[in-house]
């Protein structure tokens, strides 16, 4: 077996958190395809997250442990987090403006994303977060701009789930190793 290519203390932390948030996104981002063409993609990312799980446990196991105190920090971040997406969605449908949920939710996570990327030392995080606020603009342009849910929930879903994934695999290492063996 292959020792992962970045750093053990690095990538060891909380190995799961992109796959899973990840395939939370694509979940959201499927509900607003079609029928029959969304419960293909979603099958198609379900498949993508089991199979990274699979390739993380045979690599990190469950994971390292977090420093002292950052385990109820990254729990009080979730949290926090949950809450904040809720009001806001539930705010937001008040006031008449609920196509803007996702992508106020998909900021909120990029914001979060911030603070969790301190926690757990990596910086490719706060890229993610970066991308996620940025995505989250870009989704509630889109929403005020289109009518549907195709733009504000699909796109804005689906792309947030593949950046989520992304930024996993470049954390524990496999991307470098599928580069690594794209070379050979």
């Amino acid at each position: 077996m292959r020792e992962p290519t970045v750093p053990a203390q690095l990538s060891k932390r909380v190995p799961y958190l992109e796959p899973a948030a990840g395939a939370a996104w694509w979940t959201v981002g499927c509900a607003a395809l079609g029928g029959g063409s969304g419960t293909v993609v979603l099958a198609a990312g379900l498949g993508l997250t089991a199979a990274m799980t699979v390739a993380l446990r045979r690599r990190f196991g469950a994971g390292a442990p977090l420093p002292r105190g950052a385990t109820g920090r990254l729990l009080r971040l979730f949290g926090i987090t949950v809450a904040l997406v809720a009001v806001a969605a539930t705010a937001l449908a008040y006031f008449g403006f609920g196509e803007l949920a996702v992508p106020v939710a998909c900021a909120i996570v990029g914001v979060a994303l911030l603070p969790v990327s301190s926690v757990l030392d990596e910086r490719a995080l706060v890229a993610a977060g970066a991308v996620l606020m940025v995505l989250g603009a870009a989704g509630a342009l889109l929403a005020l701009g289109s009518a549907g849910l195709l733009y504000p929930q699909g796109v804005v879903g689906l792309v947030a789930g593949a950046v989520l994934w992304t930024v996993g695999a470049y954390r524990t290492g496999m991307l470098a190793d599928l580069r690594g063996g794209i070379r050979r």
